[in-house]
């Protein structure tokens, strides 16, 4: 009898990868700020640059693109607010951010803040039933009035429902303009085949928890000719864009765990595919009523994350179905981690076209790179149990979800 539980919540993080704990590990045994002069201070110095090199090798981009910061989180702030200031700067009536409308909440709220407090005029562009963004909105927009665009941002790959998006086509409409694109790469990253200075990109969010590496790290890659104001300010580092003491030890979990993703990216992939296909068949047998979501990948092209299922079960509150497999050894989630504890329906579901009652019955199940067959073997002989359990509760289970919930916000 298994023993140890099931965890399917890779998406949420994931735990680190052995080379990422290993030279985390080393690093809080040494010294030394990387901005001291003295011999500890240049060693620390040494590590930041050979983890900023191997980061931007693994992203496809050059190591003076790369900024750290506390997270995906941070580097989205940094990204939308230091492009909308420093446009605005430059033409106050460029005040316009196009956004789709399934970003992240380190992006949705970002935008929000800005339009409250900014004078930003937000567009919030539309997605298909699969979550893919509608491309000919966004030309339409953009051809409203170029000039008044201060940026567009748009994930690179959808949280919740793994759909990945068009970050190409996004960039081709944008780039004749000289409109920037942002894009949270957060779930992307080590998933799928990244290059920053083959897209196009003006900025690109990444985060260390997300890939192996350890939590309150990410980074932001900012292309050379692009111009940010900063958010924070203090002593100039990062390029002036970021101050604050730089992390070494994270730095160096955070570029092995990058470095280790990159090398294994093709393999891991084609594996975590396969699974996912496995459970998505496996949960469809057992449970014929629980409805897919989000692009199909049967070939394995790269049109979903290769680690994310996503269903909506009817007739249940998708909190009452994560607690049943919770307690049958299975730990899945109902959607991003930042709104976990919240009893109200998925904003990207909403926008997919989905009714609010569809979307209170979703569950997310995401594989990592210590998923094995067995573990999707558990989930699925594990669902039907629970899929009655929390069925039988019904609907109504939303009442004690609400008195219980806890307002923790993790990305």
């Amino acid at each position: 009898m298994r023993t140890t539980p099931v965890y399917l919540d890779h998406a949420a993080t994931t735990p680190m990868e052995p080379a990422a704990l290993a030279a985390m590990t080393h690093e809080l045994a040494q010294t030394g700020n990387p901005s001291s002069l003295h011999g500890a201070g240049r060693r620390a110095h040494r590590v930041m640059e050979e983890s900023r090199e191997q980061l931007a090798a693994a992203a496809g981009a050059h190591a003076s693109e790369v900024i750290f910061t506390s997270g995906g989180t941070e580097s989205d702030n940094l990204a939308i607010k230091g492009l909308f200031w420093n446009r605005c700067a430059i033409k106050a009536s460029r005040n316009r951010i196009l956004a789709s409308v399934i970003e992240h909440h380190a992006v949705l709220d970002t935008v929000e803040w800005l339009e409250t407090h900014e004078g930003a005029e937000v567009t919030w562009l539309p997605v298909d039933t699969h979550g893919v963004i509608d491309l000919e909105v966004l030309g339409t927009e953009i051809a409203k009035d170029p000039e008044s665009i201060a940026l567009i941002t748009c994930m690179w790959a959808n949280n919740e429902v793994g759909s990945v998006q068009p970050i190409d086509k996004v960039v081709a409409l944008a780039e004749p303009h000289g409109i920037p694109v942002h894009s949270d790469a957060v779930q992307a990253f080590s998933a799928l085949p990244i290059s920053f200075a083959d897209s196009g990109l003006a900025t690109m969010a990444v985060s260390g928890h997300k890939i192996g590496g350890p939590v309150g790290i990410g980074a932001l890659f900012v292309r050379r000719d692009v111009v940010l104001t900063p958010v924070q300010h203090g002593g100039g580092h990062e390029r002036a864009l970021r101050s604050g003491t730089l992390n070494a030890a994270s730095a160096a979990g955070f570029a092995a765990a990058a470095t280790a993703a990159a090398n294994g990216l093709a393999e891991e992939s084609t594996r975590l595919s396969t699974l996912r296909d496995a459970l998505i068949s496996g949960v469809q047998n057992m449970i014929p009523e629980a409805v897919f979501n989000g692009t199909a990948d049967p070939a394995h092209s790269g049109t979903r994350l290769p680690g994310n299922a996503h269903f909506t079960f009817p007739g249940c509150e998708g909190d009452s179905l994560l607690f049943v497999l919770d307690m049958l050894g299975v730990h899945s989630s109902t959607g991003s981690a930042c709104t976990a504890g919240v009893p109200r329906p998925s904003h990207v579901l909403l926008a997919m076209g989905r009714d609010e009652e569809t979307a209170r019955g979703a569950q997310r199940f995401t594989l990592g790179h210590t998923t094995t067959q067995l573990d999707v073997d558990t989930l699925v002989a594990a669902l039907p149990e629970a899929y009655a359990r929390a069925k039988k509760a019904g609907m109504a289970a939303q009442v004690s979800s609400i008195q219980t919930a806890g307002t923790g916000f993790t990305r």
